[in-house]
């Protein structure tokens, strides 16, 4: 997500109602490429999120996107479980000089991937100003920085393009500042009413994204080119959940004051390899 302002995207039209909620966690996936779980959150204990899965990442400086939250940590208000998900809420309130808080999660220090399936269950926040994101970042960017360590959204929602969630990817080559990011949308007419479930599945060769397992777009190494700058994924990546207020893309149209609190609500995290 961060910094991320995608400008081209492919739109393709497919509308997705919400699924049911499973009743039991998959411990495999199906099909040719089949793989096992190897990491996930339920979100099952009431309270502050797991701190053996995650921590998080504070402040209010604008985030490189000119947001307008202050993340905060270890604050229920922000972020907490309840009712078996996990709910980032954005409010708007005065805080640290910011006029709005939130929370934003993340596995860095905790746990990381290279290639597998990683989905989240959710249903989004709803309104003018409002920019959730489920995302990854190369393990690296403290050393190399933004974006030659690498950027992955496998989802991300702008308030005010209701029906629509972007895929993306940011490398050195492939990014929103040189307007070179490769990335692809989906329309999806109910995500702040229904859960549906986010995806990518990301390979040696490829990175696949998905809607309730329709999948909407795919970025090739081949196509791509294989350098370092090109493709940076094939290193590990960490996981991050937010809901950022306003920014040069989430607060394009300006923000709603009427609407807060908003929530993300993520039933599950899983990660099959």
């Amino acid at each position: 997500m961060k910094g991320l302002l995608i400008v081209n995207i492919l739109v393709l039209g497919l509308c997705l109602r919400g699924q049911a909620a499973d009743v039991t966690v998959p411990q495999s996936t199906t099909g040719p490429g089949a793989r096992k779980l190897v990491w996930a959150d339920e979100f099952d204990k009431p309270g502050l999120p797991d701190t053996t899965k995650w921590t998080y990442e504070t402040g209010g400086n604008g985030w490189g996107n000119n947001e307008k939250q202050f993340y905060t940590s270890r604050r229920p208000e922000n972020a907490r479980i309840e009712n078996g998900k996990l709910i980032i809420e954005a409010r708007k309130e005065a805080y640290q000089g910011s006029q709005y808080t939130s929370a934003r999660l993340l596995t860095r220090g905790k746990q990381t991937w290279t290639y597998g399936r990683v989905e989240a269950r959710a249903k989004l926040p709803k309104g003018v100003g409002t920019w959730p994101a489920i995302w990854m970042l190369g393990t690296n960017l403290s050393r190399v920085g933004w974006p030659k360590g690498g950027e992955i959204d496998i989802m991300e929602h702008v308030g005010y393009d209701e029906g629509v969630v972007h895929g993306t990817i940011h490398s050195e080559a492939y990014n929103h500042v040189k307007k070179t990011e490769k990335g692809g949308s989906i329309p999806v007419r109910d995500v702040t009413t229904d859960f549906h479930t986010y995806a990518i599945d990301w390979t040696a060769d490829q990175i696949d994204f998905y809607v309730d397992d329709q999948k909407y777009y795919s970025v090739r190494k081949a196509t791509l080119g294989s350098s370092e700058a090109q493709w940076p994924f094939d290193q590990p990546f960490y996981l991050l959940l937010n809901i950022a207020v306003g920014g040069n893309w989430g607060g394009r149209k300006g923000i709603d004051e009427t609407i807060w609190p908003q929530r993300m609500e993520v039933d599950y995290v899983r990660v099959y390899q």
